[in-house]
């Protein structure tokens, strides 16, 4: 796992400094801006699908598989974006199931405590109650938290639009600010089955997914675990009957 800073001296990322460092970068359209908002636009198209029941069960496939179209397009490979290999497994496994904890920990005693008080209602999260006291339907839950949600939300929000978004404002740390912002209020949006507390609650914890892709040097196994650890310790309370909102 790398280990430096998001931040580079030169303020350019990490995805910039290998497209310039193999062979030639794709130019023209394939690096233009337009083709960035012309992507963004039909992110935003997907969530008015989403909000007519026009896409079954998740958005998350349909943004992956705009995602993969992107990224070929672009000649940018996926470990370009942080899906690579790790140096130290150890590390980076350490550094994910305690990021994992964290976001459960803050969530529960923290955040939510607080929105609840402030909304005077807790995330709806009626839509699990299923789960509780139900062995097969949990079982089921964990699988999709740690493939729908933890693999393929990283790879969509924390991966390609938040690389996409910071290349819109040319990669400077007020971009990647920027981005971090904008895609992680979007994650929040995404979730507004929850309610306003669910979506202010999802956007918190996706900043907090954020800060942990870049300051592990854009390693995106960082997020994934974390992301999946924190959802299955969520399943595993609503089992429990102890989830609050369930």
């Amino acid at each position: 796992m790398t280990t430096q800073l998001f931040f580079e001296p030169s303020g350019r990322s990490n995805l910039q400094s290998t497209q310039q460092s193999t062979q030639q970068s794709p130019t023209g359209w394939r690096q233009s801006k337009w083709l960035i908002v012309v992507e963004l636009a039909i992110v935003f198209s997907v969530f008015v699908a989403d909000a007519h029941h026009l896409i079954p069960i998740s958005k998350t496939p349909a943004l992956l598989l705009l995602a993969w179209i992107s990224l070929r397009v672009r000649r940018v490979k996926w470990r370009d974006i942080g899906f690579a290999r790790n140096r130290s497994w150890r590390m980076t496994l350490a550094l994910g199931i305690a990021g994992g904890v964290f976001l459960e920990i803050q969530e529960l005693f923290a955040t939510q405590p607080l929105l609840a008080r402030l909304t005077g209602k807790q995330p709806d999260l009626s839509d699990f109650q299923v789960l509780t006291g139900n062995v097969k339907y949990t079982l089921a839950a964990i699988a999709l938290s740690w493939t729908l949600a933890a693999f393929g939300e990283e790879l969509v929000w924390r991966g390609y639009l938040m690389n996409r978004v910071a290349d819109l404002f040319g990669y400077s740390r007020a971009a990647w600010f920027t981005s971090l912002i904008l895609v992680n209020v979007a994650f929040g949006f995404a979730h507004s089955y929850q309610g306003v507390t669910g979506i202010i609650e999802e956007g918190f914890a996706g900043v907090l997914l954020g800060v942990m892709y870049l300051w592990s040097g854009k390693n995106l196994t960082v997020p994934i675990l974390a992301h999946g650890v924190s959802d299955t310790l969520d399943v595993i309370l609503i089992f429990l009957g102890k989830m609050p909102g369930v």
